[in-house]
C-alpha cells in the first residue's frame, strides 16, 4: 500500500471559498479514483491562503487484472444487432465466443483488462481534477489566457506537488510540471522547500512557519484571542466565523490585542463590532462590566519582531473606519425619523406593491387594527407610531453602510430623539424573530409592529402570485410565515387567520384603486364575498377556480386560500420539529374553520396525547374499522341520527354503545366548544370498551334489513361523534 500527496498551489484562495474547495477535492478525487476502479482509503485535505492539498493513505500501487463477460445476440441474429453488440463492449466479430445458452449459440464478448500502475492513473487525475475543478469565481492566467480551451483557477497557479511512496507522480498542466517542491511563508521562508513524501510534508511547512491544517489555525486564533483579552483584564466577544474567516487568511497566525480611543464607545456598540468584522476582521473585547471595551484583537500573519509595530498598524485602519462610524451616527441624527421616513417614497418594495413607503402605511393601519381589537394588548397609538418609523433607518447613511444593522440603529436613533421607549423597542425589535433560534419579541407594541410586518409581506407577495416553489423563496416568504407562528404561539394570541387575510386582501385592493396605474373592479370583490370566499365559514364548499375573475390588477383572489394552505404546511414543519405529529395536525385543520393557533395547538396536543395511549389506539382502529364499512356500503345515514328508534329488541353491546353515545358525544361538543380539550379525548375513552364490545358481538350486515339499517346508522352515530373532535381518518397508523 502506498501514500499519495498533491498539492495545488497558487495565488490567495479568499477564505470564504476554502471550505467548499476543499469539499470539492474530495469529491473529484473520489471520482477518479472510483472511475479507475481504485479503493481511496483515508483521505486528509487542508488548506491554507496559498495552497489546496491531499493525502491520500493506503492506495494500492496497481489495480488487478480484471475479466469481464458479456452476454450477446444469438449467432442467428441480423448483422445489425451483432455489430451494435461489438461497438458497444469494445471488441471485433473476431473476437467473439461462441457458447450454447439453453440449445442457441449465442455471442459473449471477453473483455480483459490488465492491471494498471496507480501512478499512471494519477498522473491522468491530476489534469483531470484541475480542468474540473468549480470556483465560485475563476480566472485565466498567463500567455495560454488567450484561448478559451486553457485551464481556470482561482487564482493564477504556481506548482504542484504529486508524490506516490515519495516518488514524483508526472503530469503537466499547462505550463506547469509537477514535482517535489513546494515554499513556505510568504515572509518567513525563502526558497525553494523539498517533499519527501507525505510523512515530512506537515512538518517541514511548519518549518517553513505555514501550518497547512486550518482547524489547527483556528484553534490557535481561538485560543489565542481569548488569552490575549485575559492578559487585559478584557473578555473576547466570540465569533466562530471571525475565527474560520482568519484561518483562512494566514498560514502564520499570531492574535494581538490593541486598543482605539475611548471617545468611539459613544457609537452603539454593534456599530463598532461590525466595523471591526466586516472591514477589518478584528475580533472585539468586553470589560468585566460586560460592556464594550476601547479593545481589538487582529490576527497578523506573521510573527513580528515587534508586534507593537503591527498592532498599531491596524490601530491606525480600525481608527479611520471608526470615524467613518461616527460620522455617520451624528450625520443621521440631525434628522427626525419622521423625516428621514419621508426617503421611504422613493424606494420600491416591488414594482406590484409600490414603494416602502406604501408598506409602512399597511403596516401601521393593521398594527393599529391589531391593538384596537385587543388582539395584541398595546396601545394603538404607540403600535402605529412605531409601525410608521420602522423603516426609517433604511434610508440612514449607517444603516446604508451595514445594512445588517436595520432596525437596530432606527431603535437608537428613537431613542436620542426622545420617542417613548415601547416605540424605539419595536423599532429596534421588529424583524425578529428572523429565525428559529432568535428571540420572539413579547412587549405588546413590538409583538404589534413584527407581527404586522410579517403578515403585510406574506398577504402582498401572496396576492400578486409571488409564492415560494420548491427551494426558491426570494422573498424569504417561509421564515415570515415562521415568524408569524412563532409569535402567535409564544404569545398565546387569538387570531382568525382568514379573517386577518380577508382584511389584508382589503387594504391591497384599496391601494390599487387609489393608485394612478391600476383600476379595481369593486363588484369581483363584492361578488366574493356573497358566495363566502372571503370568509370560508360562510361557505362549506367551494371551488377557488370557479369564483377567480379577470381583475385589471396584479392581484390574485384565491390567494386567501392559498396562504392558509402555506401556513398550515409551515405549521406542520416547525411543530414537527417540536415533536407533533403532521397528521394530528391535518386531523384537525381538516374540520375547517379551524385557524386560531392556539387553539389549534392546544387541540392537536390533547389529540396526541390521547392518541398515544391505549384507548386512543384502540378507539382510532375502531373508527377506522367503523369508517371502512359505511364506506364499502354507500351508506347515507339519515340526518336525525339521534332520534332514530329501532323495531327490534337490540343486543346488550348495541345497547351499551347507544348509551356511551348518548353521553361522550354532546360532552365531547361541549368541551371542544369551551376550549377543554383534553376533557374533550376523555369523552371520546369512554366509547373504547362499547366499541369494542360491539364488533365483537354484533353482525353489522345482517339478514334482516330493519337491523343492518339501525346498526349501519349506529356506527354513523359513532364516527360523527368521533369525526367532530378531529378527523380520525386524517390519523396515521
Amino acid at each position: 500500500m502506498a501514500d499519495f500527496l498533491l498539492e495545488l498551489r497558487c495565488e490567495e484562495i479568499p477564505a470564504r471559498m476554502q471550505k467548499g474547495a476543499r469539499a470539492e477535492l474530495q469529491k473529484l478525487f473520489k471520482r477518479e479514483m472510483d472511475g479507475a476502479g481504485v479503493t481511496t482509503g483515508d483521505l486528509t485535505i487542508w488548506s491554507t491562503p496559498r495552497r489546496l492539498a491531499l493525502i491520500a493513505r493506503g492506495l494500492p500501487t496497481a489495480t488487478e487484472a480484471v475479466r469481464d463477460e458479456a452476454k450477446g445476440p444469438p449467432v442467428a441474429a441480423p448483422d445489425q444487432a451483432v455489430d451494435g453488440f461489438c461497438r458497444k463492449n469494445g471488441v471485433s466479430r473476431d473476437q467473439l465466443e461462441v457458447r450454447e445458452v439453453k440449445g442457441r449459440e449465442t455471442y459473449f464478448a471477453v473483455i480483459e483488462k490488465p492491471g494498471q500502475a496507480v501512478a499512471d492513473l494519477l498522473a491522468a487525475a491530476i489534469p483531470s481534477i484541475i480542468r474540473d475543478f468549480s470556483w465560485p469565481k475563476s480566472m485565466r492566467w498567463g500567455e495560454t489566457s488567450v484561448s478559451s480551451e486553457s485551464v481556470k483557477w482561482v487564482r493564477p497557479m504556481s506548482g504542484i506537488i504529486a508524490l506516490l511512496d515519495g516518488e514524483v507522480v508526472e503530469c503537466v498542466t499547462e505550463d506547469l510540471t509537477s514535482g517535489r517542491v513546494t515554499k513556505g511563508h510568504r515572509f518567513h521562508s525563502e526558497g525553494e522547500i523539498e517533499i519527501a513524501s507525505a510523512d515530512d510534508y506537515v512538518a517541514k511547512l511548519r518549518d517553513a512557519f505555514v501550518i497547512v491544517d486550518q482547524q489547527e489555525r483556528a484553534t490557535i486564533i481561538r485560543d489565542g484571542a481569548r488569552d490575549a483579552a485575559k492578559a487585559a483584564g478584557l473578555t473576547v466577544v466570540e465569533d466562530e466565523g471571525l475565527v474560520v474567516e482568519n484561518a483562512g487568511l494566514t498560514e502564520w497566525p499570531v492574535p494581538l490585542l490593541g486598543r482605539f480611543e475611548d471617545d468611539f464607545l459613544d457609537v452603539p456598540p454593534e456599530t463598532i463590532q461590525l466595523t471591526a468584522r466586516v472591514n477589518q476582521k478584528y475580533f472585539v473585547c468586553e470589560g468585566p462590566d460586560g460592556k464594550l471595551a476601547n479593545a481589538f484583537i487582529c490576527t497578523a500573519n506573521i510573527a513580528a519582531d515587534d508586534p507593537a509595530v503591527v498592532v498599531d498598524g491596524n490601530r491606525k485602519v480600525l481608527a479611520a473606519r471608526l470615524a467613518d462610524a461616527r460620522f455617520f451616527w451624528e450625520l443621521d441624527q440631525k434628522k427626525t425619523l419622521a423625516e428621514h421616513a419621508k426617503g421611504l417614497e422613493r424606494i420600491t418594495f416591488h414594482e406590484k406593491l409600490g414603494t416602502v413607503a406604501d408598506k409602512v402605511e399597511r403596516v401601521a393601519k393593521l398594527a393599529r387594527w391589531l391593538c384596537e381589537q385587543r388582539i395584541v394588548a398595546g396601545d394603538p397609538d404607540l403600535a402605529e407610531q412605531a409601525a410608521r418609523l420602522c423603516k426609517a433607518d433604511l434610508v440612514t447613511e449607517m444603516v446604508g453602510e451595514f445594512p445588517e444593522l436595520q432596525g437596530l440603529m432606527g431603535g437608537y436613533y428613537a431613542a436620542k430623539e426622545g420617542l417613548p421607549a415601547e416605540v424605539s423597542d419595536a423599532i429596534r425589535d421588529h424583524y425578529k424573530p428572523v429565525g428559529q433560534g432568535d428571540d420572539v419579541p413579547i412587549a405588546p407594541v413590538t409583538v404589534a409592529v413584527s407581527l404586522a410586518d410579517k403578515l403585510d409581506t406574506l398577504a402582498a407577495f401572496f396576492a400578486i402570485d409571488e409564492k415560494p416553489t420548491g427551494s426558491k423563496d426570494p422573498f424569504a416568504l417561509r421564515r415570515a410565515s415562521i415568524g408569524v407562528l412563532r409569535l402567535l404561539e409564544e404569545n398565546s394570541l387569538r387570531l382568525k387567520m382568514h379573517l386577518l387575510f380577508e382584511r389584508q386582501f382589503n387594504d391591497l385592493l384599496d391601494h390599487f384603486q387609489q393608485s394612478e396605474e391600476t383600476i379595481i373592479r369593486r363588484d369581483v370583490v363584492d361578488e366574493l364575498d356573497e358566495v363566502g370566499a372571503l370568509n370560508p365559514s360562510k361557505s362549506t364548499s367551494f371551488d377557488v377556480a370557479e369564483i377567480r375573475h379577470e381583475v385589471e390588477a396584479p392581484i390574485d383572489t384565491g390567494y386567501v386560500f392559498e396562504l392558509l394552505d402555506f401556513f398550515a404546511d409551515r405549521l406542520k414543519v416547525q411543530q414537527r420539529e417540536a415533536g407533533v405529529r403532521h397528521d394530528l395536525i391535518d386531523a384537525v385543520f381538516a374540520l375547517g374553520g379551524e385557524d386560531d393557533l392556539v387553539r389549534l395547538l392546544a387541540r392537536v396536543k390533547a389529540l396526541q396525547a390521547f392518541i398515544e395511549t391505549d384507548n386512543g389506539t384502540n378507539l382510532h382502529a375502531g373508527y377506522k374499522r367503523a369508517a371502512n364499512i359505511l364506506k364499502k356500503e354507500k351508506w347515507e345515514a339519515p340526518d336525525n341520527l339521534d332520534g332514530k328508534s329501532v323495531s327490534y329488541s337490540p343486543e346488550t353491546s348495541e345497547k351499551a354503545l347507544v348509551e356511551a353515545l348518548n353521553d361522550a358525544a354532546p360532552t365531547a361538543a361541549k368541551a371542544v366548544e369551551e376550549e377543554r380539550f383534553e376533557d374533550a379525548m376523555a369523552a371520546l375513552a369512554t366509547l373504547r370498551a362499547p366499541i369494542d364490545a360491539f364488533f365483537e358481538d354484533v353482525t353489522v350486515n345482517d339478514d334482516d334489513p330493519a337491523k343492518r339499517e339501525a346498526r349501519l346508522n349506529l356506527l354513523a352515530r359513532f364516527t360523527n361523534a368521533v369525526g367532530n373532535v378531529a378527523d380520525f381518518s386524517r390519523i396515521e397508523g
